[in-house]
């Protein structure tokens, strides 16, 4: 099942990203103009450090537990933090196993510990659907 591809070589170049302190408001609004279903969070002073990352699933189940209006909740409040990244330079299949050992659906990829890039599952199945089996753990996990 090997294929030696590489994350750089299937991976989403320049993901989106937002602040720390960009409201739930801005981030899900992001979600809907660009038709994507996670945001990765920078620091506030320094845009080449990922800190998290926020998904559809994370903005309106961890957005609602707060109880507050939606421009009171920032995107560091509902992020999944550490956040799990990987370099471009490994194969898909040992960022597949990153995935399904973490638990994640969406992985941020860098190289030399700048952000340059996202992976799904979709982005694996479209690359070596050999995969697809290892996808549908990824997908079905909790």
């Amino acid at each position: 099942m090997e294929s030696n591809i590489l994350v750089r070589d299937v991976m989403t170049k320049n993901p989106r990203i937002v602040r720390e302190d960009t409201s739930i408001r801005e981030v899900v609004a992001t979600f809907s103009k660009y038709d994507i279903n996670s945001i990765i969070v920078i620091q506030n002073d320094n845009p080449e450090k990922p800190v998290g990352i926020v998904t559809a699933r994370d903005a309106l189940i961890r957005g609602f537990e707060y109880g507050l209006p939606v421009g009171a909740i920032t995107a560091q409040m509902v992020a999944s933090s550490p956040i799990i990244t990987i370099d471009e330079q490994v194969t898909v299949e040992q960022a597949a196993e990153v995935m399904r050992r973490n638990k994640i659906k969406h992985l941020p990829i860098t190289s030399n510990n700048r952000l340059v890039g996202i992976l799904t599952g979709t982005d694996i199945l479209f690359a070596v659907p050999s995969m697809l089996s290892m996808m549908e753990e990824i997908c079905h996990q909790k």
